[in-house]
């Protein structure tokens, strides 16, 4: 029931290590919509994936110390992703990813669409969420690192604001 030999725990340790980055190197892959909104399609992959890594990550050790030798190591290599990712951009942008821009000043820029797998629909479900009725009214719509959408109308942009989309907005006016 408890394994008590430290070469086959070390063993453990690593391979749960190996399947940790295969598994996050393959979610980051993904794309951001993947993670931030999952559907069930989504959830049953992911219940699958981690049953069919169980066994990678522990070999033929079934014991219960097998089982937390894998438990910890994944919160421990978790728990250091994040804080290298907070200290570190260039691992952050790597793990993470960037927000990418949809719409600027109120032009939808397909190929940021089609590269982050984001339909029209799902676009404009979230211009409506944010009480935009079409993609002109929208300053900015950007898909965040969650998978979230978040949209700047023009109204939103402080008239003191220096930015190109304020100065464009006024001279529209005029």
């Amino acid at each position: 029931m408890l394994t008590t030999n430290p070469h086959v725990l070390l063993e453990i340790a690593l391979r749960t290590g190996a399947v940790y980055l295969l598994v996050l190197i393959g979610i980051r892959l993904s794309g951001k919509r993947e993670v931030g909104q999952m559907t069930p399609f989504d959830l049953v992959l992911l219940l699958l994936l981690s049953n069919s890594v169980q066994n990678a990550m522990t070999g033929p050790d079934t014991s219960l110390t097998g089982g937390a030798v894998a438990a910890v190591t994944l919160l421990v290599l978790n728990y250091l992703v994040g804080e290298l990712s907070g200290a570190n951009r260039r691992l952050r942008k790597f793990i993470q990813g960037q927000p990418s821009l949809l719409v600027h000043d109120g032009q939808v820029i397909e190929s940021h669409l089609a590269k982050e797998h984001v339909s029209m629909d799902e676009l404009q479900r979230a211009l409506r969420e944010h009480g935009v009725g079409t993609c002109k009214e929208a300053a900015l719509a950007v898909l965040e690192v969650d998978g979230s959408i978040s949209v700047l109308k023009y109204e939103d942009i402080q008239p003191t604001a220096t930015t190109h989309l304020n100065r464009r907005r006024f001279l529209k006016k005029n």
